[in-house]
């Protein structure tokens, strides 16, 4: 891992503690899993205390064929900065976990803009309402689809 990204993971245990939830970290690559409640709270602290600047993409996963209990999807900000000239190349994850059955959730538009079209694009492959989005229309389907979001995994898989 950068020496650089330490003080910062440092910084997000120290002051956010139980809402850190995970911490796994490859190289220049880090992803944190958040509580869903201090999302926001530790999105802004990183744009506005630790200079993470943009949003490099916004993912969905389906993870409802991991467990049979819970179905969940999980979305993941790959956060990048300008500011910190160490980390030019580094990448901090951020994910937590959604209910798939109402899959419903605050947009970060508002903190970091960049992620306005990738909060799109995984509201239409995975459903994903992001409450506060500017304008969360069809982005790469065609307006006349209506089939389930094509990267759920609501289907059973053939064979085996």
């Amino acid at each position: 891992m950068s020496e650089a990204l330490q003080p910062l993971l440092d910084d997000l245990a120290n002051r956010f503690g139980e809402a850190i939830k995970s911490k796994i970290v490859d190289r220049k690559i880090v992803k944190i899993e958040v509580g869903r409640e201090k999302l926001k709270e530790v999105a802004r602290y990183l744009r506005e205390k630790q200079g993470w600047d943009h949003v490099k993409a916004v993912t969905g996963v389906d993870l409802s064929r991991t467990s049979k209990k819970e179905k969940m999807i999980e979305i993941i900000y790959h956060l990048g900065t300008y500011a910190n000239e160490a980390l030019w190349n580094a990448d901090l994850a951020i994910s937590y976990k959604l209910d798939a059955a109402s899959p419903v959730t605050e947009s970060l538009t508002s903190i970091w803009p960049s992620c306005e079209y990738h909060e799109r694009e995984v509201f239409e492959m995975f459903g994903v309402r992001f409450e506060g989005h500017p304008n969360l229309s069809k982005l790469l389907l065609p307006e006349y689809w209506s089939d389930i979001p094509p990267l759920l995994k609501e289907y059973e898989p053939a064979g085996r």
